[in-house]
């Protein structure tokens, strides 16, 4: 059965709660549409944190990611949004979301967005 996207973030156990660790994931198949004219826009993002009770499951955070396909989002926005559903989710003791985006128009896009 072929997976679809999901905005459902599921959150685990983090086995070594008492220690402080850092978890990096990243990925370079983050994609979304232009806002104003629809083209598609590629980054890699790269979340790191350090967790306090829970981890995020990583096939959720795959087909979450995915959901950004077909959405008109500026990528501040993008980055931003990753960033405030993840922390609701998994409630980490630190948190960055870097986006890295393909060049556009001669420009290249990074965004930092950072907890707390």
């Amino acid at each position: 059965m072929p997976s679809t996207p999901s905005k459902d973030l599921v959150a685990v156990d983090n086995p070594h709660p008492g220690r402080d660790y850092e978890v990096s994931y990243a990925t370079p198949e983050l994609t979304c549409l232009c806002p104003l004219t629809a083209q598609p826009d590629f980054a890699t993002v790269t979340i790191t944190y350090v967790p306090d009770q829970h981890l995020v499951e990583l096939k959720s955070l795959k087909l979450y990611l995915w959901t950004y396909r077909d959405v008109g989002v500026f990528h501040e926005d993008v980055t931003n949004r990753i960033l405030d559903d993840l922390v609701a989710v998994i409630a980490p003791r630190r948190m960055t979301v870097h986006t890295l985006w393909n060049v556009r128009g001669g420009i290249t896009t990074e965004v930092t967005a950072c907890h707390p």
